[in-house]
């Protein structure tokens, strides 16, 4: 392993491969902090040195913690779709479960061994939470269940915690503004809206949140904190409609699909390889995502970029 850089402290990032991932080690990388990457492959993200972690294997996790010995372990891991093994219970709550658990061994472990000054005995590993926006153990979204399980599991942990609950990430590479939302849009001669089309949402830009995450680690007043992270418009589900096909040069008419009608058809669809969307994709689209702003903004001095001068980007990568 990388010797510790002078002054510079050492964060392992779980999920460091995934789109928000990437974007919070280069924030990270940028910022002179000494940044693992921890993913299933181990393979380096950016500037930041890569270690196999898997957080549905606890002795993984335990592994590279022994490895990196970090001052601050920024947990990023989840999926927004289930597949085989990879579910939301096992991913969100299990991996956010076994992270939790290492960590606090990992300090004891510290403490123990710390034979020096009173003054100088090492702090507790700082703890950076990816939730979502709709978090909730009442959710019928089971995304949304098992990310409130975690925060639970989270708040009662013991550490220097801060817990973020973004809305819809948009960026180069996006899954929703950039496949989903663009699929369902192009792929027919009509475009399909749901019900009335005025579910509200605030996207909001993976380098906003990239700023959050590594401003966190700056913040002593941040721990034991909960931070909605949304952007700085509220659209309605038409109004992104409109926005990506107006983007995309398209004037195709949309065409609202009574809800009843979705709430049958949808649990068909989800069963199809490839299905456009999923019952629980479904049921988060229902709920809406949005959240003021407020805190986030003051606390981590947020530029907060907006959805339609990022989405010609987004739009142009194939």
């Amino acid at each position: 392993m990388a010797e510790q850089a002078e002054h510079s402290p050492r964060i392992l990032v779980t999920g460091a491969s995934g789109f928000v991932g990437r974007a919070v080690v280069a924030e990270l990388t940028r910022r002179g902090h000494e940044v693992f990457a921890g993913s299933r492959h181990g393979k380096g993200v950016g500037q930041g040195v890569g270690i196999k972690l898997d957080v549905t294997n606890e002795k993984s996790v335990r592994q590279a913690l022994r490895d990196v010995q970090p001052s601050a372990v920024i947990h990023l891991v989840g999926i927004i779709a289930e597949r085989g093994k990879q579910n939301f219970e096992r991913v969100h709550i299990e991996g956010t479960r076994h992270v939790l658990s290492a960590l606090r061994d990992h300090d004891d472990a510290r403490q123990k061994a710390h034979t020096g000054d009173e003054m100088e005995r090492p702090r507790p590993t700082r703890y950076l939470h990816m939730s979502a926006l709709g978090a909730d153990v009442l959710s019928p979204s089971a995304y949304s269940w098992s990310k409130g399980e975690a925060e639970g599991l989270v708040r009662l942990s013991g550490l220097p915690w801060t817990i973020f609950r973004p809305s819809l990430i948009f960026g180069v590479g996006d899954d929703f503004f950039g496949r989903v939302l663009k699929n369902l849009v192009s792929a027919a001669p009509v475009v399909p809206q749901i019900g009335d089309g005025k579910f509200p949402f605030r996207p909001i830009s993976v380098e906003d949140v990239a700023l959050a995450f590594a401003g966190a680690l700056e913040k002593p007043e941040t721990v034991g904190q909960t931070y909605a992270l949304t952007g700085p418009q509220e659209f309605t589900f038409r109004e992104l409609l409109d926005l990506e096909q107006r983007v995309l040069g398209q004037r195709k008419k949309v065409v609202p699909i009574p809800q009843k009608l979705m709430d049958l058809a949808v649990p068909v669809i989800s069963r199809l390889p490839a299905a456009p969307i999923t019952g629980d994709q479904y049921a988060m689209l229902k709920a809406g995502n949005t959240a003021p702003n407020d805190a986030a903004r003051a606390a981590f001095d947020l530029p907060l970029h907006r959805l339609q001068d990022r989405l010609p980007h987004i739009l142009a990568r194939k």
